[in-house]
């Protein structure tokens, strides 16, 4: 199913300046199309529509150890909790994380690369507060987090 995520800002990598109401079309676990809300609407018709307060972007690379937690499911959830879609496999050593990181469907990555949104490119966003909490991560096409 199409979703259609929008927010009152959108930036394509971690660094770029925000546009205004601009969204991100997601088919399955890729994107499908990037560009004016108003404009993806009228080309979907019938497409789900999640409007975010915010910003929207990409997710996260974790580069460092995962955060501590009583198990492997509830340290990936950690991360999505801070808006991550990846992290590098060097901090993935055991195997109950590594497990745990793959079945919620994070990105294990040998090398670190900047995150960004491309269309066909994998739907890993992120939408942040302007105090910077992360009100909600998706993964490979699939809502991980959404705070309440």
């Amino acid at each position: 199913m199409r979703t259609l995520h929008t927010a009152p800002l959108l930036r394509r990598t971690v660094d770029e300046e925000p546009t205004a109401d601009a969204a991100v079309l997601v088919d399955g676990d890729r994107i499908a199309a990037i560009g004016p809300t108003d404009e993806l609407v009228r080309a979907y018709p019938g497409v789900r529509v999640r409007r975010w307060p915010g910003t929207l972007g990409p997710a996260l690379l974790h580069d460092g150890p995962l955060p501590p937690a009583p198990t492997p499911r509830e340290r990936v959830h950690a991360l999505f909790r801070l808006g991550v879609g990846a992290v590098l496999a060097a901090q993935l050593t055991d195997p109950g994380l590594r497990a745990a990181a793959a079945r919620n469907g994070v990105a294990v990555l040998d090398s670190p690369r900047p995150p960004a949104l491309v269309p066909a490119g994998r739907a890993d966003l992120a939408v942040f507060a302007a105090d910077g909490a992360c009100l909600a991560t998706v993964v490979a096409g699939r809502l991980v987090h959404r705070r309440a």
